[in-house]
């Protein structure tokens, strides 16, 4: 696995606490999504070689893409899916679902964090990524739950941010 100076994990909000919802054709999502890029490529010229994402639907998925987009120019990109549990997009629309599949297989390693859903799978799965990262990126907008979260445990692991604000 690679070493932790040159790792990046992601935290954000799922699609339905975002302001545009679904709606990837708003103004304020495809910012995001190149605010996500650009992120994930500063961080690339800084060293980090292997991303993890926690593959949940919304700010996880656009920051999958983007750090994919950045593997078709970067060859030495590496991806890891970190699954909190399996089965964790069953219940999702199915478009939703098959681009989920259809990124994990893109990934070039995939760590389940646990079998069967618990209710702290998720928070399990996020500092799995910050104790296996130097740096998180997060789109956040200051409500609180599990980015929040997230963001806290890595202040406290010292870990370098690059806070996205989602415009409302």
């Amino acid at each position: 696995m690679p070493e932790l100076a040159e790792t990046c994990c992601f935290t954000g909000h799922r699609e339905e606490k975002l302001p545009w919802r679904g709606n990837e054709a708003d103004p304020r999502c495809r910012r995001l999504r190149q605010m996500l890029f650009d992120a994930v490529e500063a961080v690339y010229a800084d060293g980090v070689r292997h991303y993890i994402c926690g593959m949940a639907n919304g700010c996880d998925l656009y920051f999958l893409e983007a750090v994919l987009a950045l593997r078709a120019r970067y060859p030495d990109v590496t991806v890891e899916a970190a699954i909190p549990f399996e089965g964790q997009a069953d219940r999702w629309r199915e478009p939703l679902r098959k681009r989920y599949v259809n990124l994990l297989r893109q990934c070039d390693y995939q760590t389940l964090v646990q079998r069967a859903y618990t209710s702290g799978c998720m928070m399990r799965r996020n500092r799995y990524m910050v104790d296996n990262s130097r740096v998180l990126i997060a789109a956040y907008n200051g409500s609180a739950g599990g980015t929040q979260k997230t963001l806290l445990y890595a202040m406290r692991r010292g870990l370098e941010i690059i806070e996205l604000p989602i415009e409302e």
